[in-house]
């Protein structure tokens, strides 16, 4: 051993000898305080504690988390970092900033995908369904829901099979408890039109969660508690749900048997069809026309198959996940607000009187004999679907979404972010933001999408609400549908007002729940 290796170890040793735990304990907690010092003074942003990084922040905020994230956002110009737990953490930036949005989405869409992160987490769920896909699996699905939902044949069963859950179930289901004098969740009443709605335009099949006395249905219960396990994914980090999926404990039991029901449903589905289709030859796959059966009739026309049968699953689940929670808590918000602002309501009711005085028949007595609106009369109420584009701004069912960085790049401003980290965007800061909206940005005001008594759509990047570039949401004109629909039948015949008292707050979760749900009477108009 050379004399300085035997100093070098001398010193080691006796500095082993010296030291007792406290010491260590005292010098790792002045190595966390400096290193906590500094990123606060040399940072912007949240504070990001080490090791733990911005997991206490978040905990101490996690009562009011849309409004603390949007505070910091005002206060940073729109863009903070954020880096996650140590061991299996994330890091990247979180954004309110349309530039961005519009070059993650749009002009550098293949450098952001979803990632690995996202399927990882969902890929019991959605297996390779379009909502968990990338790249030419993604394309290839979303060329096939382009073709299926834009055709005539696909928009008119659609929509006759929204006027008739809205008109048999719903208002049904609703005039029983307006006679039973009972006080309504809303928010629930409308995941169960939602789910029964999604359902039928994805599988053709009815589950029945409108059914008079609302049944529990094993399919939507098993696909509420799947989607709830999975996002218990995003909150935690990845070796604590990893091991309890090793064990088969808690969340991950639950996913693991929830999933099951729910595959095994749609499963059944979609070999019932085929063997009802190849077994009775007189049946015309063009007299079917779910997106299911849709996408069947394309198979057969296609020589190399691209959808196999779990694919033909996995697509259909996704449909349902992209349209059951997204709508439903949309419209929820959109009752509470108009509830809150009468003079919308008003508004609302008089371009109905307007639309329906063609008619020539006394207006409410067609109300109470059960009217259902024409496709022509929902596509002419301007001012209603600016109060629900309005509300879906201020209170986004996905309030804030998130991409992969592929490879290393840099964003129009200058920000760069390396290969590996996580862009998040939140749509709900970005509608509370004054340098994207005005200073009555928070403000519930349809009158803001009309010009000249005309709807105006705005920029998709500064209402992300459906998505931007190459992955705007297919869905959208039936999720329009769906809520005019909907909205105008049930404001034309009650008025709905919230129970005295109640709170309404959102839930800190990926989608825009009412913590509390929506408890309201329904007063049927005279």
């Amino acid at each position: 051993m050379s004399t300085m290796e035997f100093f070098f170890s001398s010193a080691v040793t006796t500095l082993i000898e010296k030291l007792n735990l406290s010491d260590v304990a005292f010098s790792l907690f002045c190595l966390f305080v400096f290193s906590s010092l500094v990123q606060k003074l040399t940072s912007k942003g949240p504070m990001l504690w080490p090791l733990v990084g911005i997991f206490p922040t978040m905990i101490m905020h996690c009562t009011c988390l849309h409004e603390w994230i949007t505070k910091a956002l005002i206060d940073h110009r729109g863009t903070v970092p954020f880096r996650g737990l140590c061991v299996g953490g994330i890091c990247g930036i979180v954004t309110a900033d349309p530039v961005k949005i519009e070059y993650m989405l749009k002009s550098k869409f293949h450098n952001f995908p979803k990632g690995r992160y996202y399927r990882e987490r969902f890929t019991e769920l959605l297996g390779q369904g379009i909502f968990n896909a990338d790249d030419q699996s993604w394309k290839h699905q979303r060329q096939a829901a382009a073709t299926v939902m834009h055709s005539v044949r696909f928009v008119e069963y659609s929509t006759q099979s929204m006027q008739d859950l809205v008109h048999k179930k719903l208002l049904k289901v609703l005039e029983n408890l307006v006679e039973s004098k009972v006080c309504i969740d809303l928010q629930e009443l409308l995941l169960r039109f939602t789910f029964d709605n999604i359902c039928v335009a994805a599988f053709g099949v009815d589950p029945g969660c409108l059914s008079i006395g609302l049944p529990d249905v094993p399919f939507a219960k098993a696909f509420e508690e799947a989607t709830e396990s999975t996002l218990c994914r995003f909150i935690v980090p990845p070796f604590v749900w990893k091991t309890l999926k090793f064990f088969d404990l808690g969340f991950e039991r639950r996913l693991k048997n929830s999933v099951k029901v729910v595959h095994d449903f749609a499963d059944k589905t979609v070999q019932e069809r085929k063997e009802e289709l190849a077994q009775d030859q007189d049946i015309n796959l063009d007299e079917k026309f779910d997106l299911l059966s849709r996408l069947i009739n394309l198979e057969k026309g296609n020589k190399n198959g691209y959808f196999s049968d779990k694919l033909l699953e996995d697509f259909c689940i996704s449909f349902i996940l992209a349209g059951r929670d997204t709508s439903s808590v949309g419209l929820a918000w959109f009752f509470w607000l108009v509830s809150t602002h009468p003079h919308v309501e008003k508004n609302i009711l008089q371009e109905i009187h307007d639309i329906l005085s063609p008619r020539q028949q006394n207006i409410q007595t067609e109300l109470n004999s059960n009217i259902i609106f024409t496709t022509d009369e929902l596509h002419k109420m301007v001012y209603l679907q600016a109060a629900l584009s309005e509300s879906l701004r201020l209170y986004p069912p996905v309030p804030f979404d998130f991409k992969e960085v592929l490879e290393d790049d840099v964003f129009p401003d200058g920000t760069r972010v390396k290969r590996g980290e996580k862009v998040l965007y939140s749509i709900f800061s970005m509608a509370r933001m004054e340098s994207v909206w005005g200073t009555d940005c928070r403000e519930f005001k349809p009158e803001r999408w009309i010009k000249e008594g005309a709807f105006v759509s705005e920029n998709p990047f500064k209402y992300a609400v459906f998505n931007g570039g190459p992955r705007l949401c297919v869905g959208k004109k039936f999720a329009y549908t769906q809520m005019k629909m909907v909205t105008a039948s049930i404001l034309a015949r009650y008025s709905i007002q919230v129970v005295e008292g109640f709170e309404v707050a959102p839930k800190t979760t990926t989608t825009l729940y009412m913590k509390n749900g929506l408890m309201v009477k329904l007063v049927p108009r005279n």
